[in-house]
This record gives structure tokens, sequence and C-alpha cells, in this order.
């Protein structure tokens, strides 16, 4: 019986062998077929099933200069992945299509929303339709108060002072320190005083640890990858990896945020005790908690939470970001720092005459004099006379045309359509216009796209704009930045004081690079020295 069983079993092994060798060659033929296929496509590889994933996963700490070189020769990428395609677009004639033309066609959608709602959840930057324009009408009617207006600028000023009485103590010390560490958490101050209205104190002298801006990081780099993450879900549901510590790090905000809310809640009671049951509003969350004492606009505190989050990420990260940019822009071109100097330097001395005040003087060596006289200086920059400083707004704006706060912004597709150039784009998918890649484009900005010239926006002297669908840096069509005037505010106010009185030089061998997350910052900080100027 064995001796029979033998042949059997040998002969059912080949048949086997042959049977993974057929499927093998079938699985190869397939592979080489698509490939072939793919030999005079422009793009990057892809494979059957995975698409352009591989490529994707390879290049994805560099991947906005990945899309740079792609874009610089086809203007419009198509990136097939595993359940969706990417289109990447750079001309302007498109973006304009997508932003404005056909807006209604390019909502954030379920994609984008599904990826970012554990953060975001129904946020202005996070939801479309009427509960995205019931939120833009709000907001839009705070930002355009003279009240919020004026509380902002003092805010910043107060901020930027305490940042430079910081940088002054390190100075004296001959101490390196974090530039981008202190702007986020100048901005996360900031915008919590405009925005909350309460204090939270982490630009405090001693630099005390902030679970929240840390879990706010770590939560932001997460949610980025999913976008080419194919087992985020899986991850999700069985609670491991990024998706573990992501859930850890949503505890955290939540815990931060609702604390906020609930405060906010109690001055508020408090003030209106005092005011004779008066309304008492102050900032943007206390218009959001007003509305919500509404039962008809169904705002919970879960809806509260998701405003608060969604401008932090407006007013904290996308500011301190395009400011650290902006310093180590400055430092790394001397012409720039030098014309800098000479605007902010001319400027006080115009606004010393006109108000008939003598400056302090100050010694290098001594603090107190040293701060009086950057308070005293402080006190020049209004909202008006900043408009003025004409240099120190190109600077910015050139900054954010190389770095924009926001490297890419996809948008769902609702129904088939066609782009200006003729890229045919499919319901279901995303279309992803990339400023990053935008302000670096010859057929955009000449042949001197890829250098840092501030002079670029300046025209006899005075600032010129450029199409907002050219620059990008602040979206454009009905979704256009509603906060971009309060960020300009903020970012000339900064550096007005701390580029007149401080001169930065990058710590030795310090690596400067973007870290791959929504929002455009250095994956290693900004480490340098600084040291007074008079």
């Amino acid at each position: 019986m064995e001796e029979e069983m033998g042949p059997l079993l040998s002969s059912s092994f080949e048949g086997f062998n042959m049977g993974i060798l057929m499927m093998a060659c079938l699985a190869l033929s397939w592979i080489f077929i698509h490939r072939w296929n793919q030999r005079n496509k422009k793009g990057p590889k892809t494979w059957p099933i995975v698409g352009a994933a591989i490529e994707q996963l390879v290049n994805y700490e560099r991947m906005h200069d990945w899309l740079v070189e792609y874009l610089s020769k086809l203007r419009t990428v198509v990136v097939p992945m595993p359940f969706t395609t990417y289109t990447y677009i750079a001309d302007p004639a498109n973006v304009e299509h997508v932003l404005k033309t056909n807006f209604a066609n390019y909502p954030k959608g379920d994609t984008y929303h599904s990826y970012m709602e554990v953060l975001l959840g129904e946020g202005i930057f996070n939801v479309d339709g009427e509960v995205w324009r019931k939120q833009r009408k709000t907001a839009s009617f705070e930002f355009a108060s003279k009240n919020l207006r004026d509380f902002s600028t003092r805010v910043f000023r107060e901020y930027s002072l305490k940042l430079s009485s910081i940088l002054s103590h390190a100075s004296s010390n001959n101490q390196e320190v974090d530039m981008q560490e202190l702007l986020m958490r100048m901005t996360l101050d900031s915008i919590c005083k405009v925005g909350f209205g309460v204090e939270i104190g982490t630009l405090a002298p001693n630099l005390p640890d902030n679970c929240f801006a840390q879990a706010f990081d770590t939560a932001n780099i997460i949610v980025t990858l999913r976008f080419i993450d194919p087992l985020w879900k899986i991850k999700k549901f069985l609670n491991v990896g990024s998706e573990a510590l992501l859930d850890k790090s949503i505890k955290i905000i939540d815990d931060f945020t609702y604390s906020v809310i609930c405060r906010r809640k109690a001055e508020m009671g408090e003030a209106r005790i005092s005011n004779n049951n008066k309304k008492v509003k102050h900032d943007i969350l206390s218009r959001f908690i007003e509305l919500g004492e509404d039962p008809e606009s169904k705002l919970t505190d879960k809806s509260l939470r998701d405003v608060v989050l969604n401008f932090v990420i407006a007013g904290r990260d996308t500011t301190a970001a395009t400011l650290s940019w902006a310093i180590y822009m400055i430092m790394t071109h001397n012409h720039v720092a030098e014309k800098l100097y000479n605007e902010l330097k001319t400027f006080e001395e115009d606004r010393a005459k006109e108000e008939s005040v003598t400056l302090l003087q100050f010694d290098f060596d001594d603090l107190e004099s040293f701060t009086q006289r950057a308070v005293q200086y402080a006190g020049f920059l209004t909202y008006d006379s900043l408009g003025k400083l004409y240099y120190l707004h190109a600077v910015i704006t050139e900054t954010l045309r190389l770095y924009p706060a926001v490297p890419q912004d996809p948008k769902g597709i609702l129904e088939d359509d066609i782009l200006p150039d003729g890229t045919k784009v499919k319901a279901g998918g995303m279309v992803t216009y990339v400023p990053y890649s935008m302000g670096r484009m010859e057929y955009n900005w000449g042949s001197d796209a890829a250098s840092f010239k501030p002079e670029r926006w300046l025209k006899d002297g005075f600032f010129q704009n450029a199409s907002p669908f050219k620059f990008t840096a602040f979206q454009a069509g009905p979704r256009i930045c509603l906060g971009k005037d309060s960020a300009y505010l903020q970012m000339k106010m900064t550096l007005a004081i701390l580029c007149r009185f401080f001169k930065f030089d990058l710590v030795p061998n310090h690596p400067v690079q973007y870290r791959m997350m929504t929002i455009l910052s250095m994956a290693h900080g900004l480490k340098l020295r600084a040291s007074r100027l008079s």
C-alpha cells in the first residue's frame, strides 16, 4: 500500500509545484505587461494593486520636494493609490478652476474628513456645506470687528515683548535657543488669549512643559501619515502602533480643550452676574458659546471643542511655522537682514519725531535699559503703522511663497470633471493643489523662482499683491483664509521687534528641514543664538 501511495504523492507535489509556478508566471507577466504599458507614461511609477504607493512611501519624508520634481516638468501629476487617486496641480488656471470656478465640485470631501475627524472634528477646516457656512459666517463677523483687531494688536505686542525678554536673557548668557519652540509657545499663548480669553502661560521665563502642545504635534503628524498609510484603519481597529499613540494624544488634547471651554463658560457666568445679567463677549470662543445658548444652534461642548482646535491649528501652528522659516531666511540672507534692519531703524526714528519723543538710551550689558527701549519701540507698532513697513511685509510674503504654512491642500471630487489643462479627474478621487511646489515653479515666478527675493513683491517701494491663484498660501476663492490679516499682524509685530533688536546665527551643523505633517514645521526645530543690536 505504501509503495502504491509513493507515486501518487510524488505526482500530487509535482502538480502543486507546477500550479505555483504557473501562478508566479502569470503574476510576473501581469506585472511586466502593466509596467510595459507604463513605459511612456510620465509621472510616478505604478504597480498593480498598490499603484504609486511604493514610490510615495519611499519619498514620504521629502514628499514636497518629490512633487516639485514632477510638477516642474508636468504641471499636473496623477498618482494612483490603492483606494483612491490623487491629482496634484500647480498651474494657477487649474487651481482657480478647483478653488473658485467649479468650487462646489471640490469640497473637503469624505476621505479628507475621515482622516482628520479625530483631530479637527466638525470644525471649519474639516467640513463642507451648511456647517461650514455657519462657522465661517460667525468667524467672519468676529475677524471684521475693530474691537478684536485692537485687542489682538495689544496681545501680539505683549507676547512679542515676552519673547524678546527671553532672548535678551539668552543672549546675556550666550545660550542657544530653539526659536521654533519659543514661537510655538508664543502663538499658542496668543491664540488662547485672543481666541478663547484664557492665559495658559507657556511662554513663561522657565518655559514649562506643555503636554497639550506636544500631543497636538504628535496627533498632527499621525493624521497626516494616514493619507498614504493604507493600513491605518486596521491599526485603529486593533489600537496598535501609530493609531494607539494617536488615541493617547487625543485624550490629552481633549482634556485641555474641554478645560478651556469650562473655564471660559465660568468666567462668562461670573462676568454676567457682575454686569446685571448682560451678555459679555470678549473673544471668538465666547461668541460661539453665546450662539450655543440658542437651542436651534445645536452647538454642544463637542462643537465648541472642534471650534477651539481648528482655531489653534490656524492661529498657532501656521503663524509659528512661518515665523520660523522667515527668521531662517533672514539670517541666511545678509542683504535681506540689513535692508530689514534699516527699514525698522528708520521707522523708529521717524515715529519718535512724529510723536516728539526722545528715544531712550540703552546699554548692551544693561538688561533693564535694553528692555525699556524695546517696550518704547513696541509702542510705536500699531495696526496702521505696521502697514507702512513694506519691506517687512515683502519678507514675510516671500517666505510664504517658498515655505507656505499649508504645503498641500487636498479636495474631494464629487463628479467627473476636466481641468483647464485637459486632465480628467474622476468622482471619488482627490485633487490637491500644492502651494510648496507652486512657489518654486519657473512657469509661475520666472527663472529666479527658487531664490529668496523679497524685492519681487515691491514696485517703487510699495508692496504689490499677486493673484491668490498663483500665491496660494492663504488659499483662494470662497474658502480664502479669514485670518490672513490677523496672521500678518502678529508676524509683522513679532519680526519688527525681534529684527530691530537682535541678530540671529544658526547653531553650527544644525539641520534645517521640514517635517511631514499638515503644517510645514521644522523637523529639528530652529537652534540659534541671538545677539543684541543697537
